[in-house]
């Protein structure tokens, strides 16, 4: 269980690093004024980026997701496992609910550690060097929040994001149960690492594809009052406001950056994660491949 943990730990880390840059573009693009837009789309904001802000502004706010990743996947494999043991038997339908309750308590960490992603990724837009920065790194983000707006303020989002994560989760295990069950994941397949690079970064498209829209209006919630002025009262009002101005495309906003992070994210995962397990465990303890450690998404996923 500990060894599982520590895989996760560092396949979770490694997707922060190679997905990072893609977060940063789908929330540039899903919060941008439409009315004066400084993006026309995902390379655009790419190259926009890099040659405003320099290549490190492609990773702005990653101090965040890196110091919840811990606590997240603790919650996400403790939940996860307990729950499917709970239920007794590994069926779809059991990974499915075991999934979305991991998704659901994980919640507790996820929504906090987005909030401070999401100022961080928005502070200095568009300026190769940043005149004033209002928080030097997430955790200054968050102390500084809670001193304005309380714990309230800090849990900003929380209830779309327990909407998104939570049946998020739950597609994201059954994807994977019913990937490596038909791709016939064992051991001594020789093609064994290339099916479970293929299955999680299908699970986490088929994941991100399930509840994107919500994952609009999380962002637009979280990152509202930045400019100093609030737009939205709450999730509905988010929804009709922004439907009402840019119409059902503001939905998809992101989409092609979120689509093309989730693959090479969970199959980065996967790879750290199976080479880790591979020289730290005998070849007799990998006798079937099972879904073993959660891959983390948003925002983990």
């Amino acid at each position: 269980m500990a060894l599982d943990f520590l895989a996760g730990c560092i396949g979770g880390a490694a997707g922060v690093l190679v997905g990072h840059p893609f977060d940063t573009v789908k929330v540039r693009l899903q919060v941008q004024n439409v009315e004066k837009p400084l993006y026309r789309g995902t390379f655009h904001c790419f190259q926009s980026i890099i040659k405003q802000e320099s290549a490190f502004g492609l990773y702005k706010g990653i101090g965040s997701p890196m110091m919840g990743l811990t606590f997240i996947n603790a919650l996400v494999f403790g939940v996860q496992g307990n729950a499917l043991r709970a239920l007794g038997k590994d069926t779809p339908l059991n990974q499915f609910l075991a999934g979305s309750a991991a998704g659901a308590i994980q919640c507790i960490v996820c929504c906090p550690m987005e909030l401070a992603k999401t100022r961080m990724q928005l502070q200095g837009t568009g300026e190769y060097k940043q005149k004033t920065k209002n928080y030097k790194n997430s955790l200054d983000c968050l102390i500084k929040i809670y001193r304005k707006e309380g714990l309230r303020g800090i849990n900003r989002g929380m209830v779309s994001t327990f909407i998104r994560e939570t049946p998020s989760f739950g597609f994201y295990f059954l994807t994977y149960d019913c990937m490596t069950r038909s791709l016939g994941c064992e051991a001594e397949d020789s093609y064994v690492i290339p099916k479970l690079l293929f299955s999680g970064g299908i699970s986490g498209m088929v994941s991100w594809l399930s509840i994107y829209p919500m994952d609009v209006i999380k962002s637009r919630l979280q990152a509202d009052g930045v400019g100093g002025i609030t737009q939205y009262k709450g999730i509905m009002d988010c929804v009709r406001k922004s439907y009402h101005e840019e119409g059902w495309r503001v939905f998809t906003r992101g989409l092609t950056s979120t689509l093309l992070r989730a693959f090479p994210v969970n199959a980065a995962t996967f790879a750290t994660v199976t080479v880790f397990l591979m020289y730290m465990r005998s070849d007799d303890d990998l006798r079937e491949c099972d879904p073993g450690p959660v891959i983390q998404q948003p925002s983990s996923l």
